[in-house]
């Protein structure tokens, strides 16, 4: 079983950029994959972003490719969401989830964490 805890989450200008980092306990990090995701007011909840165990595959939403990269450091049990060229539509509460690594891409999360709130002002 792995806990995670997100973090990063702020408000910033149109343009801008911010790093969330989510940190997981556990000491078999690097077999799980991981994701991001995010969901803004009266919205559902939406997939941004998965990387594998050893962080050599990635898959993105078409609406954050080129803008965002998610990475992992697995020395340090945390994964991170590089935001770029940040745009109103981006706010939201961003969760980061992890499942345990059998079949790439993950189709389901098991494990969330409760989320950080980024807010990008127009």
């Amino acid at each position: 079983q792995v806990q995670l805890v997100e973090s990063g989450g702020r408000l910033v200008q149109t343009g801008g950029s911010l790093r969330l980092s989510c940190a997981a306990s556990g000491r078999t990090f690097s077999h799980y994959f991981l994701g991001w995701f995010r969901q803004a007011p009266g919205k559902e909840r939406e997939f941004v972003a998965a990387i594998s165990g050893g962080g050599f595959s990635t898959r993105y939403a078409d609406s954050v490719k080129g803008r965002f990269t998610i990475s992992r450091d697995n020395g340090k049990n945390t994964m991170y969401l590089q935001m770029n060229s940040l745009r109103p539509e981006d706010t939201a509460v961003y969760y980061c989830a992890a499942t345990y690594a059998s079949g790439w891409p993950p189709r389901t999360f098991d494990y969330w964490g409760p989320g950080t709130q980024v807010t990008v002002s127009s």
